[in-house]
């Protein structure tokens, strides 16, 4: 028995400008070495872009996925079945879920680079979690497959 009807994936991947910026943390390395000579500053080139591409990178790795009747975001795995109503959030309202109205219980998958989100209510009466707020690229998509997945678990 297939549980979700419409898959979903997605990787909240770091911004283009965050790999200039990688390289531009390698360039501030070499000019700190070049007192030292070449060899040092080419180090300091490679080695400080190359640290810096790999905070990039894993920062950006995490994924959301709806798969197998769960719900996985990031670390986090939740069966649909516990989760209620969808919230799509455009930018403003994502902010004010980010600060005054957020709850400190809420699970928070959260990513500054991504203007958008989704509140998606925990109904689990064992779980202290009231919601998850999930930064994600497209909201309505994945509120599309959790309820795709929740009728199908059913």
């Amino acid at each position: 028995m297939q549980l979700s009807t419409t898959p979903y994936e997605e990787r909240l991947t770091a911004p283009r400008s965050w790999w200039l910026i990688s390289f531009l943390v390698g360039v501030s390395f070499a000019l700190i070495l070049l007192p030292f000579g070449t060899l040092p500053m080419l180090g300091g080139l490679v080695g400080g872009t190359a640290v810096a591409a790999v905070m990039a990178s894993s920062y950006g790795s995490v994924r959301i996925r709806v798969v197998g009747g769960s719900l996985i975001a990031g670390e986090a795995k939740i069966p649909v079945t516990a989760l209620g109503e969808t919230e799509v959030l455009d930018a403003e309202e994502a902010r004010a879920w980010r600060t005054h109205k957020a709850d400190t219980r809420a699970f928070l998958l959260l990513r500054a680079y991504i203007p958008r989100a989704l509140r998606v209510v925990v109904t689990d009466p064992e779980d202290p979690t009231p919601y998850l707020y999930l930064s994600t690229r497209e909201p309505e998509r994945l509120a599309e497959a959790l309820k795709a997945a929740r009728e199908a678990a059913a």
